[in-house]
């Protein structure tokens, strides 16, 4: 499996000069990252119409390659495949990926099974077909057709299809288009990527295999699954469980529909099912299945940034009095408790109010609402309550920057004391204008996942919760968040010494 992700040497079935061809866009992805100093293997471009592309030496066919092939990519017409099989089976190759379609997914079962036995007896592992690959942004390995940049009609580059920077989470999708729109948003996020796998028919390796590989990888921490159906069920159950008590798994499961289902057959040859089975398996297995794509995002971006919580006790830190009540609405739907403060935390902000730290009107039962007149100081101060207050498994901050003497100082204060905890804190601002962004970005930036609604920030606690109780009721909760926060605090001494 390996193979896949850092392969020693590769080769591009179908790589052209033609630069809207697939096959040269990929040829290019290698080429450019080989420059770099990125992909440290050996590429090849196999078309037997050209001499060079891209300055590289042309090969006719895979057996006419120098030396020993880890994997071949193949982009060329379905009909053509099976040949190209041989020859990787002839030049003993480890790996396959093939990008190109016209099989299972259109009713050309007859052909992937060709394909599947020329593997099998050559022991080659396959993925794919119809599939657009892997990235790995540590290695290099880009097989994504997509370019970069478009040119427009009126003369202007875009970006397009933006690769993300080098991060801790990794995409299986057996949707490629999915995963490269997911690239495209976490990159304009600015949240970075470890890996992405494209499954595309799974005619081969499939989600329990490369799940099992993501479970020893040192660079995933979290990982976002995107399926329309799972082919072997009792193997994915077995190796999800062992992978969720190490990891957090999202899962985005489509099809949940008579006619999603229909629209997944056509799609990937998909064979949708029992939409509670996969609910009750999920469940089972520590996943944390999502609705839609928003909250597949937002889930995956708390993991990757906040420990698990060990309790379902949740305090509101607020500036706004609506946006509070929003957020304890959706805390207590989705099962999380915004219960009164213990009587000495009352009392310890009741003090705060007599010493004039705090609004004499300020509401201080749970949520706590600083109210307009708030300050980045109101916030320091009743922010280090929360965080000691031995009730309270999460927080939740809501710092709406409108308020006139709110300074942007006020996120670095909470960040700073949210460091010497090991709870999950969650923040919120409301808006879309500079101000706005600068203070979510900000917040990410310091690791604490910010949200642009209240509903979205109690929802992304509530899934960190959920993968708190389910590591505890498996034993391994104490576990994973040691060994998270000293990845954190490993990950904070390398980008300051960067």
């Amino acid at each position: 499996m390996h193979a896949f992700f850092a392969p020693r040497s590769v080769a591009v079935v179908g790589a052209s000069k033609k630069i809207h061809k697939a096959g040269h866009v990929i040829f290019k992805n290698f080429v450019e990252n080989k420059m770099r100093g990125v992909f440290k293997g050996e590429i090849y471009p196999v078309n037997p119409h050209e001499e060079y592309i891209l300055n590289c030496r042309c090969y006719p066919s895979l057996t006419r390659i120098p030396g020993e092939l880890d994997l071949a990519v193949i982009v060329v017409p379905a009909k053509y495949v099976p040949k190209v099989m041989e020859e990787a089976a002839a030049k003993k190759v480890k790996t396959v990926v093939i990008i190109s379609s016209g099989f299972g997914e259109v009713g050309n079962h007859e052909l992937e099974n060709q394909v599947v036995a020329i593997a099998k007896k050559a022991g080659i592992r396959v993925l794919g077909p119809n599939c657009l690959g892997v990235y790995n942004s540590k290695t290099g390995v880009d097989m994504l057709f997509l370019p970069e940049t478009k040119v427009l009609t009126t003369g202007d580059e875009v970006v397009a299809t933006p690769r993300p920077m080098p991060g801790n989470i990794t995409i299986v999708t057996q949707s490629g288009a999915f995963g490269v729109a997911s690239l495209d948003y976490l990159a304009g996020k600015q949240m970075g990527v470890s890996k992405f796998v494209s499954f595309g028919n799974k005619c081969d390796v499939n989600e329990a295999e490369m799940l099992n590989y993501l479970l020893y990888d040192e660079d995933t921490r979290v990982i976002l699954l995107y399926v329309e159906d799972i082919k072997d069920g009792r193997k994915f159950f077995e190796t999800a469980k062992e992978v969720t008590k190490k990891k957090p798994m999202v899962a985005l499961k489509s099809g949940r529909t008579k006619a999603g289902a229909r629209a997944a057959a056509s799609h990937t040859g998909a064979m949708a099912g029992s939409d509670q089975i996969y609910d009750a398996v999920f469940t089972q297995t520590g996943v944390l299945r999502v609705k839609d794509m928003e909250e597949f995002f937002d889930t995956g971006k708390a993991l990757a940034m906040q420990p698990p919580g060990r309790g379902r006790n949740i305090a509101i830190l607020t500036d706004a009095g609506g946006p509070g009540i929003m957020a304890t609405d959706e805390c207590e739907l989705r099962g999380l408790v915004v219960k009164r403060f213990s009587d000495e935390t009352i009392h310890r902000f009741e003090k705060l109010k007599m010493e004039g730290k705090l609004p004499k009107f300020a509401t201080n039962l749970n949520p706590v609402d600083v109210t307009g007149s708030a300050t980045s100081e109101m916030f320091e101060v009743t922010a280090e309550i929360l965080f000691q207050d031995l009730e309270i498994n999460g927080v939740i901050v809501l710092g709406l920057h409108h308020t006139p003497s709110l300074q942007e100082d006020f996120v670095d204060r909470i960040a700073k004391i949210a460091n010497e905890y090991d709870k999950p804190v969650v923040a919120c601002d409301i808006g879309e204008t500079e101000m706005a962004l600068q203070t979510r970005w900000r917040f990410d930036k310091l690791g604490i996942p910010a949200y642009s609604s209240p509903e979205d920030a109690a929802r992304a606690m509530n899934a960190l919760v959920r993968y708190g109780l389910y590591l505890k009721k498996n034993g391994c909760l104490e576990g994973y968040i040691e060994n998270f926060l000293k990845y954190k605090r490993n990950t904070a001494t390398s980008q300051v010494r960067l």
